[in-house]
C-alpha cells in the first residue's frame, strides 16, 4: 500500500465560500475518522455558527486566535501579535504529528494585511509531515504560497446579496 500523501490546498479569491468550503472538508475528514485542527487567524472567540457546531464533532478542534475584522485606520500591532501567536500555534501543531488535517483559516488575509510574512507561512508548509493535509483560506493568497500548493481554488463573486443592501445572515455568513 502506498503511503498517504498530504496535500496543500488553497481557497482564495474575492468570492464567498472559502472558509465554508474548508469547513466542509473538515466535516468530511471527521466522517473519515481523521483528526482535524482549525486555526482561525482573524476571527476571535465570540459566538458564531461554525465555532458552536464544530465543538460537537469528535476529533475536530477549532481555535479562534484573531481579534476580529480590522477597521480602517486601526492599529495593526495587536492584530499582528495575535497572528504571530496563531502561526506559532500552527508551527507547534504541524511538528506534533498529531493531526491529519490542519486548516489555517484566513491566513491569506493575515499575509495580505502585513500581519504575517509569506516567507514564514512558506517555511511552515515546508515543515509539514508527509501525511498531513493543510488548507489555507483567505483573499489574495501570495503567489509563493500558491506555487507550493497541490490544489488552488479561486472563489469568484458573480453576485452577492450584500451588494443589494441585504445584511449578513446568521447561519450563512456567521
Amino acid at each position: 500500500m502506498k503511503p498517504k500523501t498530504g496535500l496543500i490546498l488553497v481557497n482564495t479569491g474575492h468570492g464567498k465560500g472559502k472558509t465554508t468550503a474548508a469547513l466542509g472538508a473538515a466535516v468530511r475528514a471527521c466522517g473519515a475518522g481523521l483528526k482535524v485542527l482549525i486555526i482561525q487567524f482573524i476571527k476571535g472567540k465570540w459566538r458564531y455558527g461554525e465555532l458552536e457546531a464544530l465543538k460537537k464533532l469528535p476529533g475536530v478542534e477549532i481555535r479562534p486566535m484573531g481579534l476580529g475584522l480590522i477597521k480602517k485606520g486601526e492599529d495593526l500591532a495587536p492584530h499582528k501579535e495575535a497572528a504571530q501567536k496563531a502561526l506559532e500555534s500552527a508551527r507547534c501543531e504541524v511538528r506534533s504529528g498529531g493531526w491529519d488535517l490542519i486548516i489555517l483559516d484566513e491566513v491569506c488575509n493575515a499575509m495580505r494585511r502585513g500581519l504575517l510574512d509569506p516567507l514564514q507561512v512558506a517555511d511552515l508548509l515546508r515543515q509539514k509531515p508527509a501525511h498531513l493535509h493543510m488548507i489555507l483560506t483567505g483573499r489574495d493568497c501570495p503567489d509563493k504560497i500558491m506555487d507550493m500548493a497541490d490544489t488552488v481554488t479561486r472563489f469568484v463573486n458573480e453576485k452577492h446579496h450584500l451588494a443589494r443592501g441585504v445584511e449578513a445572515q446568521k447561519g450563512i455568513e456567521f
